[in-house]
């Protein structure tokens, strides 16, 4: 499962459960249109904390769309996670769509307050820890 909702910094993205090449390759396309007329920059707020590992054949897709927010404006994101796995893989996806700088990664575990700490970074870029 896969929500994306319009916020004023922003986009905020929600990945849940099992998500797939079918449903990946529709985000990425959904995504397209929602940026479409996008000329600003913007942050983008991910919760992953529901997302079960991805397969590895999965994972290009997620660094397209990662690269068309970037490409269309994105300036900061933060990732919200549970789990090493699901930590591992998207820091290894960030690194490779050239989003890591501007990317903070929560642990949901962690940090109680993770998600004003998320927005604070997204929004403002006060910096999570």
């Amino acid at each position: 499962m896969y929500k994306i909702e319009k916020k004023d910094f922003g986009f905020k993205l929600t990945f849940a459960g099992e998500v797939g090449e079918k449903e990946l390759l529709e985000w990425v396309e959904k995504s397209k249109v929602q940026l479409e007329n996008y000329q600003n920059e913007f942050g983008v707020y991910v919760d992953l904390t529901n997302l079960k590992p991805i397969q590895s054949s999965d994972i290009n897709h997620f660094r397209t769309g990662q690269q068309l927010y970037k490409d269309k404006g994105m300036v900061r994101s933060a990732v919200i996670l549970k789990g090493a796995i699901t930590t591992l893989q998207f820091r290894e996806i960030a690194r490779k769509s050239e989003i890591f700088e501007g990317e903070r990664y929560i642990d949901a575990e962690k940090y109680p307050d993770w998600e004003n700490i998320a927005v604070k970074w997204v929004k403002d870029g006060v910096e999570p820890y």
